[in-house]
Parts: structure tokens; sequence; C-alpha cells
């Protein structure tokens, strides 16, 4: 765990590191504040299971935990590669210096890492937490949109490209989306995820479904995926991961799975989809061709940290 020292955390507050177990007292935390920003929590319960076992984070020392008098869990913070980094605090404590405290300790850890500069996510109406990442020096660097699409009918499907098959996902097509997704990806991501940290945040989420989820073939080589989450408590579909292999693009393949997989959702009762893009894929302009538009936004801050 990174020095403390230097903190400010209050006395009356107990801090230890996170453990797998607390996967489930994070979850509430952080429901608690979405529920008190969003009007309903927006994180899956198996999303915060999976940040604490991403490959090269380690608990005991990447992660601090705070709590109350009454041993209940009211802040929390994890650094991740002395990159990226998250900070919740729950309503009910707020305005106790809590914030400012788990940054510092985030940073300081980012720095102990050998981070030069430390990211974090915040959504547009959280002015709090923008307010004092914004103090900090931190400054925005990638914009953000949850994009949603209403369907009040089901989707008509286009019909596939010349030499294009689509079907669900099925076992044993994990290596393959993975390295399709990546190489789509690697065009703006600053760092190419190992397969075992990629699978924890898509096909081995307890959310993710396969008959959700549809893949895209030129003979036997798959040329795009729709990845996607069936989320309990919500009537909502989401879908995680679109990707179209570079070579395959501009030929309605990601349209065509798009529909595919929302006309999936549709047959199961959902009336919405959503999924997130973010400015530095250049895909906004394909969602909303589909029929999405903007929900909400938030940013991705960013802050040299130096040395101190």
């Amino acid at each position: 765990m990174a020095d403390l020292s230097s903190s400010s955390f209050p006395d009356s507050y107990e801090l230890r590191a996170a453990t797998v177990a607390d996967a489930g007292a994070i979850y509430e935390l952080v429901a608690a504040r979405e529920r008190e920003l969003l009007g309903r929590p927006d994180t899956e319960p198996d999303r915060i299971a999976a940040d604490l076992t991403l490959p090269g984070l380690d608990p005991a020392v990447d992660t601090l935990l705070v709590y109350d008098t009454a041993e209940c869990l009211v802040g929390r913070a994890w650094v991740h590669g002395g990159r990226r980094s998250a900070v919740d605090v729950h309503p009910d404590h707020r305005g106790r210096g809590l914030g400012s405290a788990l940054l510092d300790w985030a940073e300081a850890r980012a720095r102990q890492a050998g981070g030069e500069r430390l990211s974090q996510t915040l959504s547009d109406g959280d002015r709090a937490a923008v307010g004092l990442l914004r103090s900090r020096g931190y400054e925005p660097f990638v914009t953000q949109w949850l994009l949603e699409i209403e369907m009040p009918a089901e989707p008509v499907l286009p019909g596939p490209p010349p030499g294009i098959t689509v079907r669900p996902f099925r076992p044993g097509d994990e290596r393959a989306a993975y390295r399709l997704t990546e190489d789509a990806f690697d065009e703006w991501q600053k760092r190419r995820k190992s397969y075992e940290e990629w699978a924890r945040n898509t096909v081995e989420l307890d959310t993710f479904e396969s008959e959700l989820s549809a893949v895209a073939f030129a003979g036997d080589e798959m040329v795009g995926a729709v990845l996607s989450l069936n989320v309990p408590d919500t009537d909502e579909g989401y879908v995680e991961r679109v990707a179209v292999r570079k070579d395959h693009r501009n030929r309605g393949i990601a349209r065509l799975l798009l529909q595919t997989s929302f006309r999936a959702f549709y047959r199961r009762g959902r009336r919405t989809c959503t999924l997130w893009t973010h400015s530095e894929t250049g895909a906004l302009s394909l969602y909303q061709r589909v029929g999405m538009t903007v929900r909400r936004g938030s940013a991705v801050y960013g802050k040299a940290l130096g040395v101190e």
C-alpha cells in the first residue's frame, strides 16, 4: 500500500486494502453513488470483481478501502499499472475530505508504481468530482458517450454483404474475437490487453451471453463481432464491444451485426439497447446512422504526475 503519512484522512476512518471478497461491498458503494448521480446503478456487480482480478493489479498495494466507525464501507480507490484510477465516496460522507485524501493516495501509488500520468473517468454530471480533479490539475482528453436506441418494433436485418455470413457467438470463438477486437482497438488504445485481461471484462463476465452476441465471417475468418451483456434487473440491452476488421469496413458489416444483436434483445423483451463509445474511436457517426442517440456523456481526465 502506498505511504499514507502525507495524506489527510480524518482520524475517525479506518483504512485497509481490498480483497476479492470485498467485491459485493464495493459494488454497493459504487451503486449508491450512481443512484444519486444517475437515478439507478450503472455498473454491473461482476465488473467490480473483474477489476479486482485484472492482470497487473495487486489488491494488497493497488487498492484502498475506507470504513466509518460503524464498519461500513464509505470510500474506495484503486490504481492499475500506475496509469488508471478510480475513486468513489459514499454520498453520505461527502464534504469530509475523503475524496481529496483518496486522490492523494492514488497519485502516491501511481508514482510508486512508476506511472508518469494518471487518468480517471467521470460523468459530466458529477460536478463535485470534476471540480476536485480540475482543481488538482487534471484536464479532459477523451470524451465518452452513452448511446441508446429505442426499439418500438422488431429491428429489420439488412442483407449480408457478398461473401459474409453472420451467426451467434459460440464457445471456441473467444480467441478469434480477442484478436479481432484488440487489432481494431490498437488504432486508438494506448496499450494492447492480454487475452486474460480482455476476457475478464468480456466473455468471462457473468453477464456475457453468446446468444445476444453476433460474429461475422468471410470464409472461415472472423471479420466482425458484437459482444453483448445480459445485465439483470434492467429493461435494457447492452453492447460491450463492436469491431470490424480494417479490410472489411464500410461494407455494412457493423450495421448488420448491431441490428442482429438488437433484434436478439428485442426478442428477449428489451425495447432499448445501449452502448458506450468515445472520441478516439471515430465511431459516433456509425452509431448515429444506425439510429442511436446520445443519452449522456463523460470524460477521461488526466494529469502528468511529475516528481514530489
